[in-house]
């Protein structure tokens, strides 16, 4: 029974709630999802062993920790590609190398993009890298990798099978390309696993059901749901993994100054 006014250039017209930046959506579908589903893609489409290989993974937020935790496991180098101080300290700190593309396309055997940014792979780094090259994103757009460039300096394209092209370049080495340079995790597997999702889609019901019930609570524009939210999706999913919740005493809530849990 709402009104809204009608849509103006750059404006919103109706409440939003931003579920995207919630630690039960940033740290687990993008962390942990990541962590599991990337391997799936890359093995699905490929079956290339990944035990001595050197894995390159551009942008160290969310996506790419997950990536760069999940990789050494399958006894991978890892190098992380970087333009973030803090960010690139933290990867310095977890053990990586940290580089840029233009130095770590010499090295690579697999590159995973994972930063939402454009020209991060460019025809240069290609003409760089090693035979046979994996090269994927996982994310949602084909911006990263320049394919233009790829298709039109290739000169041999091979679809081996359904998202995997084999491009040869003028210098006889090969790139391997995966969905063409789309979101790997789900064009070439099937994405996260369900309990991850979980995660997220238990914080958009959430979202949904306290917009509608506390509506005078959210005016037109951009908002975020209350952290009691955040955490009533942590803990629905704590009884599936078999965890069990330490409570605060009411001493120690008292002297915490928190409501008691």
């Amino acid at each position: 029974g709402r009104e809204f006014p009608k849509a103006k250039p750059g404006k919103g017209i109706v409440p939003v709630i931003n579920v995207n930046d919630y630690v039960t959506k940033s740290k687990f579908d993008n962390l942990y999802g990541c962590r599991e589903s990337l391997i799936d893609g890359i093995k699905w489409a490929t079956d290339v062993m990944i035990a001595g290989k050197v894995a390159v993974v551009a942008d160290y937020g969310d996506v790419g920790k997950g990536c760069a935790q999940t990789l050494p496991g399958f006894r991978a180098r890892v190098i992380i590609t970087e333009i973030d101080p803090i960010k690139a300290l933290q990867a310095a700190i977890e053990g990586y190398e940290v580089t840029t593309m233009d130095e770590a396309c010499k090295e690579g055997n697999i590159f995973i993009t994972t930063t939402d940014c454009f020209d991060i792979i460019l025809g240069q780094h290609f003409e760089q890298m090693k035979g046979d090259a994996v090269v994927c994103y996982i994310g949602h757009f084909d911006v990263e990798t320049d394919g233009k460039w790829l298709n039109e300096n290739a000169v041999e394209n091979v679809t081996i099978k359904p998202q995997v092209d084999h491009c040869r370049l003028k210098n006889g080495f090969c790139i391997i390309l995966l969905v063409e340079g789309r979101l790997v995790n789900l064009g070439c597997a099937m994405g996260h696993p369900s309990f991850m999702m979980s995660n997220s889609f238990t914080n958009q019901v959430m979202a949904q059901i306290e917009q509608w019930t506390r509506p005078d609570k959210y005016p037109v524009g951009v908002h975020f749901l209350p952290k009691k939210l955040d955490e009533a999706v942590a803990e629905a999913h704590l009884g599936k993994l078999k965890v069990k919740l330490t409570k605060l005493t009411e001493k120690q809530a008292q002297d915490l100054g928190v409501p008691i849990n």
